[in-house]
């Protein structure tokens, strides 16, 4: 059997990188100013953060056309037997449940979508995780089973730099995001599979990058005590990366291991965080 591996863009792999890896990246849409754009299309990181800074903008992101998506499939089953979908995380969009159901309906035993929970780096790593499954001769089906059942073995710290995006997304009351922007607050953000949820919150950088580099060791002795030798640590960011190649160092310092990724975080999760943000990620890996 051969078996095709899809994810989408939300994962940071680009169309470049889903070339040299073998696989398929669906670009996830963003409506800007009621025009629709692809991600690593039509549409750039810097294209996207300089119309997100602009005020008068108005800017999402939306679900892929499931059309598209079957139509992506159908292509792609012309030269695999099988494929391995995997989407965000369902507790962030519907994109996941959307595919689950086309799959179920149209593409029963040839199209395997995996809720896996995860988003950006840590989507990513599920993906190589995925690869090398394939590799080792494993099927669709047998894939599926190993992402749900590794689904919550992640974890995702961010510091977000402004309060202004998490207003707007009605995250924040616009008290409360004039309060925490006047106490200059850099709150702290976790991912944990279904939600994006507040952590702590800080004042300074070098603060939030402790808070964050603790909040993984509790979880490398904690839930993940028992998986140490198959954590990989990641570092991500939104609009520019050279705090992030700082942190990077500070991150290898601290856990005696190499950083995996340095990317940027998907579109869906910086447009309502916006623009100087950091974060930090764990996840449980096979490859």
């Amino acid at each position: 059997m051969k078996t095709a591996i899809v994810t989408d863009s939300n994962s940071g792999i680009t169309q470049a990188l889903s070339k040299e890896l073998g696989i398929f990246t669906i670009p996830m849409p963003a409506l800007i100013n009621g025009e629709q754009f692809l991600e690593d299309i039509s549409l750039t990181q810097e294209q996207f953060y300089e119309k997100l800074k602009d005020d008068t903008a108005q800017v999402s992101t939306s679900q892929p056309s499931a059309f598209d998506v079957g139509e992506l499939w159908k292509k792609i089953l012309i030269d695999y037997d099988e494929i391995v979908c995997i989407p965000m995380s369902s507790g962030l969009s519907e994109t996941c449940h959307t595919l689950q159901h086309l799959a179920e309906t149209e593409f029963a035993g040839k199209v395997y979508v995996v809720d896996n929970k995860r988003i950006s780096i840590t989507q990513k790593s599920s993906v190589y995780d995925a690869i090398e499954l394939v590799k080792q001769g494993k099927s669709a089906a047998e894939i599926a089973e190993w992402l749900t059942e590794t689904a919550m073995q992640s974890s995702i710290y961010i510091m977000v730099d402004t309060l202004k995006y998490l207003k707007k997304g009605g995250r924040l009351t616009p008290a409360v995001a004039m309060i925490g922007t006047l106490l200059k607050i850099k709150p702290v953000l976790q991912i944990q599979g279904d939600k994006l949820d507040q952590f702590a919150k800080v004042r300074k950088l070098h603060d939030a990058k402790a808070t964050m580099i603790d909040a993984i060791k509790s979880d490398l002795d904690g839930r993940f005590a028992s998986f140490k030798d198959k954590i990989k640590i990641s570092v991500a960011y939104t609009d520019k990366n050279d705090e992030a190649l700082i942190f990077k160092k500070e991150v290898e310092e601290a856990f005696g291991m190499p950083v995996e990724f340095v990317d940027p975080l998907s579109l869906s999760v910086s447009c309502h965080i916006g623009p100087g943000a950091l974060a930090i990620a764990c996840a449980v890996a096979c490859h």
